[in-house]
């Protein structure tokens, strides 16, 4: 099954969240409605939201109430995408102009931080505490992704597992609470819960190294922005790091970085990493996640469900955008 027949599947659900996005940013003031729709015609995959929906089919399934999980999850999301674009002096975002291009970098944070605050208006709406601190501790955690890889920009001293917990924190988490909010805001089970956390959590870590291998393999059309803008940025990925430490062009990314001369050869340090080890490494981590993903569904129905998930997943390693 792949990503096609899963939306398909869904398209009457999935459609009815895009339009309750669109409704939950509209606001009488047009320029703040005009920055905050920006990103949200760009389009997207929408992943988050249709992990919500499927962690809710584990229980009882009822759209209506679980926008109240899609609707906010997809919206950090957004929120995050432009404050990091401000971060990161970036001037595309899926192929458009970014909202810190399109308008300025004090119009962007206030956008971000208006879309933040209007996901946590919709969550509350649910009444159940539970996904509260679940959304609240999420969103700690997002920030400290952020904060981290603010520190870590240009610093090749850290190490795989310092570059884990910040990919954990940026993009697996978010994913990993849809699947596990999903799940409770249908009233599944303890058990169920946690097995829909621990798949999510596995697929986000394949899908922000897939995302970070793709940065550099991918052309500008797939990517929607110049290939290599993670290193070019200084935000060092694990293709780079890997490459830099152990891979065949090791001496001449050492040197670079002794020199601090890098950014005069981000070029060629781009080419070398696409040609070296590292690319290959972070595939067979991803693959490993997969593994794992696949591992947290075991025991449960072989139904509809299920076979999407593991649909999800094999589309998460396997993805070319």
């Amino acid at each position: 099954m792949n990503l096609v027949d899963i939306y398909f599947q869904l398209k009457n659900d999935v459609q009815y969240i895009e339009k309750e996005l669109e409704q939950s940013i509209d606001t009488s003031v047009r320029d703040l409605y005009l920055s905050s729709t920006h990103l949200l015609k760009a389009g997207g995959k929408r992943i988050r939201p249709v992990f919500v929906l499927l962690g809710g089919k584990w229980g009882n399934y009822d759209v209506k109430r679980l926008k109240h999980v899609a609707v906010p999850l997809e919206l950090i999301h957004m929120a995050t995408l432009v404050h990091d674009d401000v971060i990161d002096d970036a001037d595309k975002r899926r192929g458009r102009d970014t909202v810190r291009t399109q308008w300025d970098n004090k119009v962007a944070m206030y956008t971000g931080d208006y879309i933040f605050a209007r996901a946590l208006s919709i969550a509350a709406e649910l009444r159940i505490p539970e996904l509260h601190r679940i959304l609240a501790n999420a969103i700690v955690e997002v920030v400290k992704g952020e904060i981290e890889q603010v520190r870590d920009l240009n610093n090749w001293e850290q190490n795989f597992r310092t570059y884990l917990r910040r990919i954990k924190r940026k993009t697996a988490l978010l994913i990993a609470i849809s699947c596990q909010m999903g799940a409770i805001a249908s009233g599944a089970g303890p058990e169920l819960v946690r097995k829909m956390y621990r798949y999510g959590y596995n697929v986000g870590m394949a899908f922000q190294i897939t995302d970070d291998i793709l940065d550099f393999t991918g052309t500008e059309k797939q990517l929607g922005k110049p290939a290599g803008s993670d290193l070019r940025q200084g935000n060092i990925t694990l293709p780079a790091m890997y490459t830099a430490r152990f891979g065949k062009s090791r001496d001449r990314f050492q040197a670079w970085i002794r020199d601090n001369t890098l950014h005069h050869h981000v070029d060629e340090a781009i080419q070398l990493v696409r040609n070296d080890d590292g690319i290959a490494y972070a595939q067979g981590l991803a693959e490993r996640y997969i593994a794992r993903a696949r591992e947290a569904l075991d025991g449960l129905p072989n139904n509809q469900t299920k076979k999407s998930l593991l649909g999800i997943a094999n589309f998460m390693v396997n993805r070319k955008f």
